[in-house]
């Protein structure tokens, strides 16, 4: 069998757990070639794991004013037109308005005025074209064209499709005559409109998620659209990451005769109440007594490093208990840097398993915990003072990917403070959240496989 030459284009951390701890580059007898922006430490830690025969450094990207203009016009135009497909105006809550400075207000502007002229996807296409035209005639372009030729990949693979330097290595590739692969990271981001790059394969989670490439993206071939999964989910199968009960519960001072409620936070721009959403979830255990019984757990999000959560924290020392994201981060450095450690898989894996519910703002944590058939409930109410008088829990399940849940009763809903009690009381329905875990994951248990197969590993 033919040795190929993998080009792995990671422009940020998010992707290396799923795809260097998982099995996808694991034993790989190919060459295998690491494009990123990471420092010396986050390359050490990675070639601990998977078998890296040499790296390169993304050059620094600077966008040209022109480039910015189209690439953001682009993707207010398809906003409005995912919009519009969808009859669901919360997708245009993804373009961003208060912006700071005067000079970005300016620009922002100018591009929401050009958009009102702009009415046919054909137009869209139109300026894609320009655009694509436009990236191939900067010095970044000649540049990486440079770099490609000197290391002569067989294949691109993408960990990431938003990056936006992504745009000019993969045309530059194409040029090439580069084959590119490229996955769509996350089950929302479709209907953001940020498919910075033009690939020659899309791996995409599932049926549906293809579904949406061609509700949104009707010029991509279909066949070229594949459905592999994600390998995020593949870490539950393995015994292997759950820590031992006795370790577990000593490290993070947890009581084995209670049962455990987890809190997982969000970052501060999904959800800003999040720490008065887990003051009022104490205070409704403590006030019908039911601390005696249940405990919590408190996972941030682990790019949330405000302290925000403190005072809450230590409100009530023993109820909650803290079980930080193993994850490198450091504020004096690049947030290309941020990236979880190995640890934190089997410590993520653990808590899913140790933890009888899970409580959260609209997050993905509700598939980790399906994993072992647990309960999550989603948080559907304002706080009265709320910190961002913009923001509300309302808008949140209006977004487009909320959608591929059928039934409602595949999460619990904490609809009112005082009615966390009885959620407690309710039977979980495991089906309905089962046939909303395959909506969306597919053939979780063989993505590495299919993914390998992809890019003819195998």
């Amino acid at each position: 069998m033919q040795k190929n030459k993998i080009l792995l284009l990671f422009p940020d951390g998010v992707g290396i757990r799923n795809y260097l701890y998982s099995d996808v580059f694991r034993n790989s007898e190919d060459d295998l070639v690491l494009f990123h922006n990471f420092d010396e430490v986050t390359i050490k830690n990675i070639s601990t794991i998977t078998d890296i025969n040499s790296v390169y450094k993304i050059p620094v990207y600077k966008e040209t004013i022109k480039e910015k203009f189209l690439r953001e016009l682009i993707c207010l135009l398809r906003l409005k037109n995912n919009s519009k497909i969808t009859q669901n105006s919360s997708i245009l809550s993804n373009w961003k308005t208060n912006h700071k400075t005067i000079k970005n207000k300016v620009f922002y502007k100018m591009i929401e005025y050009s958009s009102t002229f702009i009415n046919s996807y054909n137009q869209i296409l139109f300026f894609e074209k320009k655009y694509q035209k436009t990236i191939r005639k900067t010095q970044y372009y000649r540049e990486i064209n440079q770099i490609l030729n000197k290391i002569k990949p067989d294949v691109i693979f993408c960990s990431h499709q938003r990056g936006v330097q992504c745009a000019t290595i993969f045309a530059a590739a194409t040029d090439l005559n580069i084959k590119t692969k490229t996955v769509i990271y996350s089950w929302d981001n479709l209907p953001k409109a940020r498919l910075a790059l033009r690939a020659d394969k899309y791996l995409v989670w599932s049926n549906y998620m293809k579904k949406e490439i061609e509700n949104y993206y009707p010029e991509i071939n279909q066949k070229s659209v594949i459905v592999t999964g994600t390998p995020q989910f593949e870490c539950y199968q393995n015994k292997d990451n759950i820590i031992p009960k006795e370790a577990f519960y000593k490290k993070y001072d947890l009581n084995p005769l209670k049962k455990i409620i987890c809190f997982s936070g969000d970052d501060i721009k999904t959800s800003p109440d999040d720490p008065k959403y887990l003051d009022d979830l104490a205070d409704e255990l403590i006030k019908n007594d039911l601390d005696k019984e249940y405990q919590i757990l408190f996972r941030r999000c682990p790019v949330d490093v405000t302290g925000r959560y403190e005072s809450i924290i230590n409100k009530y020392p023993e109820l909650i208990k803290e079980a930080p994201p193993q994850w490198n981060f450091d504020n004096s450095k690049s947030w290309t840097t941020i990236y979880p450690l190995k640890e934190d898989v089997k410590l993520l894996v653990s808590t899913a398993f140790y933890c009888d519910i899970v409580v959260n703002v609209g997050s993905t944590m509700a598939f980790d915990f399906a994993m072992f058939q647990k309960p999550c409930v989603f948080i559907n109410y304002d706080q009265i003072n709320k910190i961002d008088k913009s923001w509300s829990v309302k808008t949140i399940y209006q977004f487009q990917h909320f959608r591929s849940m059928q039934n409602p009763n595949a999460v619990f809903w904490w609809n009112e403070k005082k009615d966390f009690k009885n959620i407690l009381n309710q039977e979980f329905d495991n089906k309905a959240m089962n046939d909303w875990k395959e909506t969306i994951l597919s053939d979780y248990k063989n993505v590495s496989l299919k993914i390998r197969s992809t890019l003819n590993l195998q």
